[in-house]
């Protein structure tokens, strides 16, 4: 016990490090060069301080979403690799992203300008997506078991997620063609948030997500080598399973609602960890968010810069590190 907190206390401590650095840095990247001291400068009235309008209403807010849509997914994608016993597991694998896109392409074709607390209809509408996904899923996989069925649960998982991506271009095709180029651009995923409200909205879902989290690691040691080895050590799977399963969609979802279904973060992110920090869930699962937070943030940075003044959706970004990964993977495995 003692040399798994020693790990963790060095895990978190450098990737925590990581993370602040990259949440603080990442607002003085940009096409327009800001200063540190010329943003805190107190001699200058906000009003007329542009390096601290671009610091505080421009960058800072999208630094913070990136950092908690990528520990969400990061630790999204370690709990559901568990969970499934699939090391190529993503968060996106049980259609939560595809019912929380087809829920914003809905918003966007039948152009719904509501806002309710700052929230936009398309970030609602999107995770009203996503419950709908996760509420199919769960009933597909409890419908013919008395138990709760992992196999039956990524079966209903994969083919409610191509039904929903063929409803999605469905949607595409019948919108006209603003709509459809703003459909395609919030699909490639997009950090470029509104100010800090969408944001917190979002942290109370992400929050519970983490409480149950951190409940997780002993039973997800368990649970990823076999369920009856689980019950055997008095873990109670059926309602292990089912925290893990709804935390991790809740995490999915409001990550999503909030930039988009950005990829491979759920699985470039835990498998980096590992390497590093070994498969202990005590160490990988905390590790995993705090370095898919500092991930996400330093791709939404290369977006920005890479070729200013033009911003490049962020998913293109996470997709070409990822997509070399993912095949990577499947030969290591092979």
């Amino acid at each position: 016990m003692t040399d798994v907190r020693r790990r963790l206390a060095a895990a978190v401590a450098a990737f925590g490090a990581l993370a602040a650095a990259a949440v603080l840095a990442a607002p003085l990247a940009g096409s327009t060069p800001i200063r540190l001291d010329r943003v805190f400068d107190r001699s200058v009235p906000f009003a007329d301080n542009v390096d601290a309008q671009i610091f505080f209403i421009a960058r800072l807010p999208r630094a913070l979403a990136g950092a908690l849509v990528g520990a969400s997914l990061a630790a999204a994608g370690v709990v559901f690799q568990a969970l499934l016993r699939n090391p190529l597991a993503t968060p996106f694998t049980l259609g939560v992203s595809a019912g929380s896109a087809l829920g914003a392409m809905l918003a966007i074709t039948l152009r719904l300008h509501l806002s309710l607390w700052g929230v936009s209809a398309v970030t609602a509408a999107s995770f009203a997506g996503a419950v709908c996904a996760v509420a199919i899923v769960y009933g597909m996989a409890r419908a013919r078991h008395s138990g709760f069925s992992t196999n039956v649960l990524l079966l209903a998982g994969v083919t409610l997620n191509a039904f929903f991506s063929a409803l999605i271009l469905f949607v595409q095709y019948v919108a006209d063609s603003a709509e459809a180029l703003r459909t395609v651009r919030w699909l490639m995923g997009n950090l470029d948030v509104a100010g800090y409200r969408p944001i917190l909205a979002a942290l109370p879902l992400c929050a519970l997500s983490f409480a149950a989290f951190a409940w997780l690691p002993r039973a997800l040691n368990l649970l990823s080598l076999d369920a009856d080895a689980a019950a055997s050590r008095g873990i109670d799977v059926l309602r292990a399973q089912r925290v893990a399963f709804f935390s991790a969609s809740m995490a999915t979802g409001a990550a999503v609602s909030l930039g988009g279904p950005i990829g491979f973060i759920g699985i470039i992110v835990p498998h980096l960890v590992r390497l590093i920090v070994g498969a202990d869930h005590r160490v990988t699962l905390p590790a995993s968010a705090l370095f898919g937070a500092a991930f996400l943030v330093g791709a939404d940075v290369a977006a920005r810069t890479v070729m200013a003044p033009v911003e490049l959706p962020v998913g293109i970004i996470t997709a070409l590190v990822g997509g070399p990964f993912f095949l990577w993977l499947l030969v290591r495995a092979r």
